[in-house]
């Protein structure tokens, strides 16, 4: 018996790590799990099963985006026409004509090679980052996000949440900060307690209070009706670059409600079919 014991404590040393002790309690210190702060949920107009977009804020997002983003970032998915889908930005025809006239295309038939941008254009490429490479914002607000984790992602099943990606992006935008003393952050880098892979990032804080003069939402008197503010401008954008990575949404969700409806009638038919042409067969003794 007391051999068994030997050779049962022998394997259990065995198992333990190299260089730990059956004596060894005390866990090894965890790494931080990021995002240190977790996005804040926004009550965006598209949220929602009837959510749709909002035409004057997806043109102050277009404007955000043109006169801040555009420097480092490329909207290479998104065509100069789009800009006139109703139901997203809902420009007019000739604004799109001089959006588009703004910028150049490259055209083998001129003698300059180029030639101005036309509404079939797509966006141009932003300009070379020295050092780094911004990613494309054609698709961000649907390829980032933050899982909110246990239960709330099964509430989410029902309340149809697919604003994960707006969430994080507009929280990252409007989450810079000084780091706190006992972090050291790198020469070149910036402190975000909301960035999803580390507590800082390359990029510093695009934006700036008053930074973009919202003149189209002027009221009568004109006052701006609308705050110039860091939070509102991300806001815009963000609403924008959701749009972006999917203009089809109101359509979507409206073909959806359609098939819903659709579904339950036709399910009614179903029942009520199989009750009447089971009503005259005798059941069972």
């Amino acid at each position: 018996m007391q051999n068994a014991i030997t050779r049962i404590g022998a394997v259990l040393l065995l198992a333990l790590p190299l260089g730990a002790s059956a004596s060894a309690a005390e866990p090894e210190h965890a790494a931080p799990h990021y995002p240190l702060q977790q996005p804040k949920a926004v009550g965006w107009s598209f949220a929602g099963p009837f959510g749709k977009y909002d035409p004057q804020q997806l043109q102050r997002g277009f404007q955000v985006y043109r006169e801040v983003c555009s420097n480092c970032h490329s909207l290479s998915m998104v065509a100069f026409r789009d800009l006139a889908s109703t139901t997203g930005p809902h420009f007019t025809e000739d604004e799109v004509k001089a959006l588009a006239a703004e910028t150049t295309a490259p055209d083998a038939t001129t003698e300059s090679g180029s030639r101005p941008g036309r509404p079939y254009d797509y966006f141009p490429p932003a300009p070379p980052y020295p050092g780094a490479h911004p990613p494309d914002l054609s698709l961000i607000a649907k390829a980032r996000g933050v899982e909110r984790g246990f239960p709330t992602f099964v509430f989410d099943a029902f309340t149809q949440y697919q604003e994960a990606g707006p969430d994080y992006i507009h929280s990252l935008l409007t989450c810079f900060q000084d780091p706190p003393p006992d972090v050291t952050v790198p020469e070149g880098l910036y402190y975000n307690p909301c960035f999803v892979s580390a507590p800082y990032l390359a990029m510093p804080p695009p934006l700036l209070d008053g930074q973009v003069n919202y003149a189209q939402n002027q009221d009568e008197g004109g006052e701006n009706d609308v705050p110039q503010t860091v939070d509102q401008y991300s806001r815009d954008v963000t609403a924008f670059l959701m749009w972006a990575a999917e203009p089809h949404l109101v359509e979507r969700k409206a073909m959806g409600l359609t098939v819903m409806v659709f579904l339950v009638i036709f399910a009614c038919l179903v029942y009520y079919t199989k009750k009447k042409v089971w009503a005259t067969i005798p059941g069972e003794a």
